[in-house]
């Protein structure tokens, strides 16, 4: 990975708070596979910065940092209450036609880093699924969490038999170019590899209040790989 400058993540800023747009492969916390992280960058940028949630380490998209104590506290309640919104797109495997379906599906966490649902043994989890645009073979999501549970929107699409594309933990299958394009050739002693070589789950804006009560909304613009997959998708509809 080439190297990362912290101001060019930053795609809104408040005198309490740092919005970025995080790329995928970078961590939120700590990593034992890489120094760099996104904690450890903003506290260079900002020595007092918290990291007020999490994403996934392959998982590219909107992050709120605080810059002080007080503006951690209050994302922090606004998160407890559920009064953050969050917006992800997915791009599922197959095609659904989903108008605000809400999967109430109880996950459990289990040992081997992945989640599942378990009527039993889940925590309460939710999420709202809308169908932003069908293709030939997939269909792009639109995927508010109402929980913020490990893993959540991957586990209930899955239930949902609408894994995410790349996805192989739960479910999902590799997106080759090969599978939508007629008559596509590899050249010679080649290989091909998949369109997307991550989950392809983008989280898109993130809505929350200021210390002085006004609404912020922040929209994150598609990394590279996801506008690609989408443009391809389009092309070959």
């Amino acid at each position: 990975m080439k190297k990362i400058r912290f101001e060019d993540l930053i795609i809104h800023e408040t005198q309490d708070y740092i919005i970025i747009n995080k790329p995928p492969y970078l961590s939120t916390l700590e990593d034992r596979s890489s120094d760099e992280n996104v904690l450890s960058m903003a506290k260079k940028y900002c020595a007092t910065a918290q990291v007020c949630h999490r994403l996934d380490k392959e998982t590219s998209g909107v992050l709120v940092i605080a810059k002080n104590p007080e503006a951690y506290q209050a994302m922090s309640i606004q998160f407890e209450k559920r009064k953050v919104k969050k917006n992800y797109h997915a791009v599922a495997d197959g095609l659904h036609a989903f108008n605000e379906l809400v999967l109430d599906f109880p996950i459990v966490i289990l040992g081997n880093g992945q989640a599942r649902v378990d009527f039993q043994k889940g925590k309460l989890a939710t999420t709202i699924i809308t169908t932003l645009a069908a293709f030939k073979m997939h269909t792009l999501l639109d995927c508010s969490p109402v929980t913020g549970r490990f893993h959540q929107i991957r586990a209930h699409l899955a239930h949902q038999q609408a894994p995410i594309a790349g996805d192989t933990q739960y479910g999902g299958e590799p997106f080759f170019l090969s599978k939508i394009k007629k008559n596509y050739h590899l050249k010679k002693f080649t290989e091909e590899r998949p369109l997307m070589q991550r989950v392809s789950l983008h989280a898109h804006s993130i809505e929350f209040s200021l210390l002085n009560g006004e609404k912020l909304k922040v929209i994150a613009p598609y990394p590279k790989d996801f506008d690609v997959l989408l443009k391809q998708l389009e092309k070959y509809r």
